[in-house]
């Protein structure tokens, strides 16, 4: 391999004395070109842009696909430019083992013609998932990739170019002050004629630390007002970011849109089967006899004849507004209503009334 052995020599070169400018600036003994105050603060909207926009962007992956082994496969395709291949949603999947198993208990059953109800809405549930994720990965998640893995990337080489170009700038300036500080000293001294070629020799010193200077100024410049104008740019990126995010409102609008609409035809229709339902299993939105008894609790009137009293055989503490609490030795009233379970009575002491256990009484004649 050819190599441009002067052209190594002179990248070596470079290298060296940024390192060194850059270790006497961290140790103070060199001095620091400052950027104004303008440039400083674009580049710390940049930075927050670019943080702000990698977190963004890694949680709305997890939102979109929690589980991190999809996430990964995912990704391994996207570097293998070849396609991800199609994935059922979780959804799907419920909704296609109800359809099957209601195939097992037969379809015709309560169980079975329900299970094909709730699976057919999970399948459709499933489908309206998939359509979010793919628009939500178009309109919002490759924006952002873009930004990160794209406008970022280009910023920052620029940014670092900057920086090398504010170190030989910085490192001409203590090259020039050297000579100009050498030449001076020369100067001091009598002007005898083995010291000419001398002075000659510092005077050409400084005349080339000076054009050195004026190019490193230069190319400083040019460089300055280039990554000025990316990180300006920044601006661009937000109205861009901006966009993609009300796209992605939508898209979730439409999604839980769809959702709740799947879900009302599917209590319509279960509610429209309910008369096939056995009466042990309450219909969709009906209360819980317990729900019921504790709707009802104040309205429950003692009836004219089947009151007892009962002793109070141990403590016990209510566990909601519709029981009665109760302390061992007590005595109270109880009695029961129609469609009450058979483990529970009405009890009464003074003006408070409630559900008792039967366990917790000794029923008196």
């Amino acid at each position: 391999m050819d190599f441009n052995v002067r052209k190594l020599a002179s990248d070596a070169g470079i290298f060296f004395s940024r390192a060194v400018q850059f270790t006497e600036e961290k140790l103070g003994q060199a001095e620091k070109t400052e950027l104004d105050a303008h440039f400083e603060n674009l580049q710390s909207r940049a930075d927050c842009t670019k943080n702000w926009t990698e977190k963004i962007y890694r949680q709305t992956e997890v939102l979109l696909q929690p589980n991190p082994g999809a996430r990964i496969e995912e990704f391994l395709y996207e570097k293998l430019d070849r396609k991800v291949p199609p994935r059922a949603t979780n959804g799907e999947i419920l909704g296609q083992y109800m359809l099957e198993a209601a195939k097992e208990f037969g379809a015709e059953t309560p169980y079975g013609s329900t299970l094909i109800q709730v699976g057919d809405c999970q399948r459709r549930l499933g489908g309206a998932e998939r359509e979010f994720l793919q628009s939500s990965s178009i309109s919002f998640l490759t924006p952002l990739r873009n930004f990160l893995e794209g406008d970022w990337r280009t910023i920052s080489k620029e940014r670092r170019l900057l920086e090398n170009r504010r170190l030989d700038l910085d490192a001409c300036k203590a090259r020039l002050k050297k000579a100009k500080a050498a030449e001076a000293k020369a100067a001091a001294v009598p002007d005898f004629q083995e010291t000419r070629p001398r002075n000659y020799v510092l005077s050409a010193s400084a005349s080339a630390a000076e054009h050195e200077l004026r190019v490193a100024q230069s190319e400083f410049d040019r460089q300055a007002e280039v990554t000025r104008l990316l990180l300006e740019g920044i601006s661009s990126t937000h109205v861009n970011h901006l966009r993609c995010l009300c796209e992605f409102v939508e898209a979730q609008a439409v999604y839980y849109k769809q959702c709740h609409q799947y879900m009302q035809e599917l209590q319509r229709e279960m509610g429209s089967s309910s008369g096939d339902v056995p009466s042990a299993v309450p219909p969709l939105n009906s209360q819980t006899p317990l729900e019921t008894d504790a709707l009802q609790i104040e309205e429950v009137q003692p009836p004219a004849s089947g009151t007892r009293n009962a002793k109070v055989l141990y403590d016990y503490d209510a566990a909601d507004s519709s029981e009665l609490s109760l302390r061992a030795d007590e005595l109270i009233t109880v009695y029961t209503v129609p469609g009450m379970d058979s483990d529970w009575l009405i009890g009464e002491k003074g003006n408070q009334k409630g559900k008792v256990p039967v366990t917790y009484l000794e029923l008196l004649s």
